[in-house]
């Protein structure tokens, strides 16, 4: 059981098919070569049929909004509420509004607006995983939809003033995070020119994309999901659970 399911939620925006990877190949490289992984289309309502096959899953990114009126966002819930406790789970951007609403959050379009650019989010905490160390992350995001409220069981792992609940954490096997470690900033900062103008205010594109010419922490947060899916043990799954 070493293969990490990658849960393919959306796509990049036509315009920047042909420039930049999608996103399954962007989580590949963050997982690194020797990693293998199984991609499932959720759109098309692939799921793994036994999610204790696997030692990881990734669940990305999509322009969708777990509100919304589709046939797979249900399907996925329902197969993440059955997953829990049987592998270990990591939610990026829609994945970590779909674990949080999942496992009994809530989430709304936020009247904050956009989030673009690089978001400084604060660290609370010091999970297993976490190494190297750091008090807090910058890292790109793309993203109108917040977590608004959290289920009793869930840990706030990062935090900032305009995404409160920017990292969670549920138990030891299910963690999910608001920001795209996966985005290099030159794919951030095409996503906001497809965007600028006309779903993005001009004065909000522009200093989103001075920000991600800043230093980021990709690196930190890449090896602390590295760390957390492949090096520590996976969760055993309890004879007779009924699961």
């Amino acid at each position: 059981m070493t293969r990490i399911a990658i849960l393919e939620t959306g796509h990049p925006p036509e315009a920047l098919k042909d420039s930049f990877d999608d996103y399954p190949a962007r989580f590949r490289a963050l997982l690194g070569e020797n990693v293998p992984t199984t991609r499932f289309d959720v759109q098309s309502g692939h799921l793994p049929s036994d999610p204790a096959a696997f030692q990881g899953v990734i669940v990305t990114g999509s322009a969708a909004g777990v509100y919304d009126d589709l046939p797979w966002i249900p399907q996925l819930i329902d197969w993440l509420r059955a997953a829990r406790g049987r592998t270990r789970i990591v939610g990026i951007c829609f994945g970590h509004q779909v674990l949080a609403h999942a496992f009994g959050g809530a989430v709304e379009k936020s009247d904050k607006g956009w989030g673009v650019g690089l978001h400084r989010y604060d660290v609370h905490g010091t999970e297993p995983w976490m190494h190297p160390r750091a008090r807090t992350l910058a890292i790109p995001v793309s993203h109108q939809d917040q977590v608004v409220a959290v289920s009793p069981d869930a840990r706030v792992i990062a935090s900032s003033g305009f995404t409160p609940y920017a990292g969670l954490a549920w138990g030891q096997d299910a963690i999910s995070f608001q920001c795209h470690p996966e985005f290099q900033p030159d794919y951030a900062a095409a996503l906001v020119e497809v965007r600028r103008g006309s779903r993005i205010p001009e004065p909000l594109a522009e200093a989103a994309l001075d920000s991600l010419k800043r230093p980021n922490d990709r690196a930190v947060l890449t090896a602390w999901i590295r760390a957390f899916l492949l090096l520590t043990p996976p969760p055993v799954e309890e004879q007779g659970s009924g699961i």
